[in-house]
């Protein structure tokens, strides 16, 4: 429903989204080009009882002239009454260019670019790194497994406003801020959720399948390459998507850590100067904010088969 809602307001115009009185759908009211002007098309109640959809082209407080938008030939029809009390006749008219100058509005090119980058590059760096470390925990014995496990998975319950201030403090001190360093290095370095889903996913795979890597040669990275990691392609889908949506609508760090310049600002930005300058106009928000998700979405719906995937384990009789 919120996003049914979002569509509709992004095709209404000014005064319909701001109207509560007005029409769920994006409606307008008809008008008739007649001699080179345009009226405003009424219902207009006839002495026989037939109700007929008329252009009025002469206003009088207790006679006007019509035309009939259907055949504009049979000339003025005039009508006893007063016109404003008369309803006007609307139609269904969606607003496309709401998108269009939305899009022209926030260099929607440019941030596409920013947010694609920083999303593919952190979503990269977060499930390759994760998903080792998982690995290293789910197969691996070594000192501590169990303490160093529950000591990564503690990070979890810390809040982010906790390491909000040192984290800024150590980037300004190393020359980050104004950069997308500072939001990029961070995730080549394993996440505890990540960790947790992949680890969970990884010990339902058979040690058979890497015994018999092992018998064949293989060490333990090519096993993770050529065993693991194909097996788990529904996981690794999960956590991508996860992150890249993640980073997607990311809005906090980037705001913080790129110090306001509008040149590097990713979508979530773009769309919070959007929105505060377009205040009063909420359907050209509504309507950026579609584009905005319009990527997420189509990604989202492609990806849907292996998201939703259950576990396929072959090759083995146990």
């Amino acid at each position: 429903m919120p996003l049914g809602y979002g569509v509709v307001s992004a095709l209404k115009d000014k005064d319909s989204v701001s109207d509560p009185n007005s029409s769920i759908l994006p409606v307008a009211a008809e008008v008739f080009e007649y001699d080179g002007e345009e009226y405003d098309v009424y219902a207009v109640p006839m002495p026989d009882g037939e109700v007929r959809e008329l252009a009025l082209v002469e206003k009088s407080r207790e006679s006007s002239v019509f035309i009939d938008p259907a055949d504009p030939d049979a000339g003025p029809i005039e009508w006893d009454g007063r016109w404003r009390s008369l309803e006007p006749v609307t139609g269904f008219a969606p607003q496309w260019g709401n998108f269009v100058e939305a899009w022209n509005t926030l260099d929607f090119p440019r941030m596409f670019g920013w947010t694609l980058f920083y999303a593919l590059t952190t979503m990269v760096g977060s499930v390759v790194s994760s998903a080792l470390v998982a690995y290293g925990f789910a197969r691996f014995r070594f000192p501590f497994r169990g303490a160093l496990f529950a000591l990564l998975l503690a990070t979890i319950l810390l809040p982010p406003a906790v390491t909000l201030v040192p984290k800024y403090a150590v980037f300004l001190q190393m020359g980050w801020v104004g950069t997308y360093l500072p939001l990029i290095v961070p995730h080549f370095f394993a996440n505890a959720f990540n960790v947790f889903l992949l680890r969970q996913y990884f010990l339902t795979i058979p040690k058979e399948l890497e015994e018999a890597a092992r018998i064949d040669g293989a060490g333990p990275i090519r096993t993770f390459l050529r065993v693991i990691v194909p097996q788990s392609i529904p996981a690794l889908t999960a956590v991508s998507l996860f992150h890249f949506f993640y980073a997607w609508n990311d809005f906090f760090e980037p705001m913080l850590y790129l110090g306001g310049n509008r040149d590097l600002a990713p979508i979530g930005v773009g769309l919070s100067y959007f929105s505060g300058l377009y205040s009063t106009e909420p359907h050209l928000v509504m309507a950026a904010t579609l584009l905005a998700l319009a990527l997420p979405l189509t990604i989202f719906f492609a990806a849907q088969r292996v998201f939703v995937r259950g576990i396929v384990i072959s090759g083995v009789d146990k």
